[in-house]
């Protein structure tokens, strides 16, 4: 069972109003006391209504539950634009309410190991920051799309690359995208919310051999 499917296992099982203990919990899901244990403490700080202690139990208060979704990078990417921009709107409630909803997205985005990126948490990084990311986000894609070179300048660079962009990446939580830098001649992988400055070069370019989003694969073999 995957951690995802394990979190919501849990948040079922625990609606039911009565006391769940860790040892019971832990044999019928196959996973030990202390792997419950972390699992109730990423509940609760999601926002999950979670009551009890360890050594004791654990249930849940009534709340509102959805049934699991299965979302696109895209409508993930547009819900947590979303949430950004409520974020930043200066509605104190819906500013605290985005907060709380994004740490819930972040507590059962899967998680894979051996990629650093994905410690990167949206839900605790300035919302700020992400907004100013995603602005970019469609002129990366048009750009990969119609083959388009773009100069960009990142936050603390004390210039701009010209780049050929190649591939967007999701890492759970940061949109990267792989490039090859024709200013320092090498892959560089670049994160969108790093962007500062961004502009269409003129004219288009080519596959060359080396220069590819395939080439790039066949260095991290």
């Amino acid at each position: 069972m995957s951690r995802t499917d394990r979190l919501f296992d849990l948040m079922t099982r625990l609606k039911d109003g009565r006391l769940h203990r860790a040892e019971d919990l832990a044999r019928e899901m196959g996973v030990s006391v202390r792997t419950i244990y972390r699992d109730m403490d990423t509940l609760a700080a999601s926002g999950v209504p979670v009551e009890g202690e360890r050594g004791q139990g654990y249930t849940a208060r009534a709340a509102i539950t959805l049934p699991p979704l299965n979302l696109t990078e895209p409508e993930l990417e547009a819900l947590q634009l979303g949430l950004a921009a409520l974020a930043e709107s200066g509605l104190e409630d819906q500013a605290a309410a985005a907060q709380s909803l994004s740490q819930k997205i972040e507590a059962v985005l899967p998680e894979e190991t051996g990629q650093a990126a994905r410690r990167f948490g949206f839900a605790t990084r300035g919302f700020a920051e992400a907004a100013r990311g995603f602005r970019f986000m469609p002129a990366v894609r048009a750009a990969i799309r119609a083959r388009q070179k773009l100069r960009v300048r990142l936050a603390g660079a004390e210039k701009p690359h010209d780049l050929r962009p190649l591939h967007l990446d999701y890492w759970g939580r940061v949109w990267t995208c792989v490039a090859w830098d024709e200013t320092s001649e090498r892959f560089e992988t670049i994160r969108i919310d790093h962007i500062e400055t961004l502009a269409p070069l003129p004219g288009l370019f080519v596959d060359e051999v080396g220069k590819r989003y395939a080439d790039y694969l066949a260095t991290r073999d």
